[in-house]
């Protein structure tokens, strides 16, 4: 009976092997490269003949004087993301739900998800083509109908928090809004009907029962976003601002900061295992209070 069994599901083993072995290669097989974190390591002397350092790249990256302001930036920038850019993405999610016409969902779908298939190499040719010192559109032709002095927006760190923030939920609310507009979709109609018959309006079926029946997401979402709360996107905060050294103030977070210090590769992979290690932790916790207070809406 068991072999039989076997036999059954032989066919979704064969389907997963490619998936896991991918897993295996790019996802497991790497970790083996956090030693680097404890070696001094030598180019001409290989991965397994550089010596042991134990925790000196550690103690020279908690030593740096930027490790204050690029763990706050990080997690400044990414508690933002994760906040705000998930309210924003429900609501266009329950904005498209209320459209009655497929042609227009369909539509504004699209032009929402569009910017998720550019690169960050385009995007920050879009922002410069806005923001240019010289020849941007902003510079020139609107802040002067306003009566604005033209702005040296690549010389100004100030203004960098609200620029990545706008650009980055330009580009990815259309693809993050997805899996709520179709869990939105999966709701059984009948719930709305009965707050119908109760005299809700459209405002109070979104609040009272669209948002209760999509906590379970939400939560999940938040705790798989948790996890990359140290890590940022490198080609918004590297490609976008140009690599202005100005900028660094407000546009170094900590994968920036490893990026420019590959060469120093123990030093890099110190402050890399730094980040992935609180990020993992961050799931932990994050999982046990939602666990806590709503234990259907935990991931484990």
């Amino acid at each position: 009976m068991k072999k039989k069994n076997y036999i059954d599901r032989c066919a979704y083993y064969i389907m997963t092997a490619p998936g896991a072995i991918l897993i295996f290669l790019f996802g497991y097989l790497p970790m083996f490269g956090i030693i680097l974190a404890f070696k001094d390591f030598k180019p001409a002397r290989g991965f397994f003949g550089s010596p042991w350092c134990g925790l000196d790249n550690f103690k020279a990256f908690f030593s740096s004087p930027d490790i204050g302001y690029l763990t706050r930036n990080t997690v400044l920038y990414n508690l933002a993301f994760i906040i705000l850019g998930t309210v924003i993405a429900v609501v266009f999610a329950i904005l498209m739900n209320e459209l009655r016409s497929k042609t227009k969902v369909k539509f504004y779908q699209t032009i929402a998800m569009m910017p998720h298939f550019l690169s960050w190499v385009i995007v920050a040719y879009l922002v410069y083509a806005f923001l240019g010192n010289t020849y941007g559109i902003v510079n020139r032709s609107v802040l002067p109908a306003l009566g604005i002095e033209p702005i040296k927006w690549y010389s100004e760190p100030k203004y960098w928090p609200y620029i990545l923030f706008f650009v980055r939920t330009w580009k990815t609310v259309g693809y993050s809004s997805v899996i709520y507009f179709a869990a939105i979709a999966g709701i059984n109609p009948e719930y709305y009907e009965a707050a119908i018959v109760d005299g809700a309006n459209r405002f109070q079926l979104a609040v009272k029962v669209t948002l209760p029946l999509l906590r379970s997401i939400i939560c999940i979402q938040l705790i798989m976003a948790m996890g990359g709360i140290f890590n940022s996107d490198l080609g918004l905060f590297y490609n976008v601002p140009m690599n202005q050294g100005a900028l660094y103030p407000t546009t170094n977070v900590l994968t920036t900061y490893i990026y420019r210090n590959v060469t120093k590769i123990g030093y890099s992979t110190a402050a890399g295992l730094y980040s992935s290690v609180i990020g993992f932790l961050m799931v932990l916790l994050t999982n046990f209070f939602i666990r806590r207070y709503d234990p259907d809406s935990s991931l484990f």
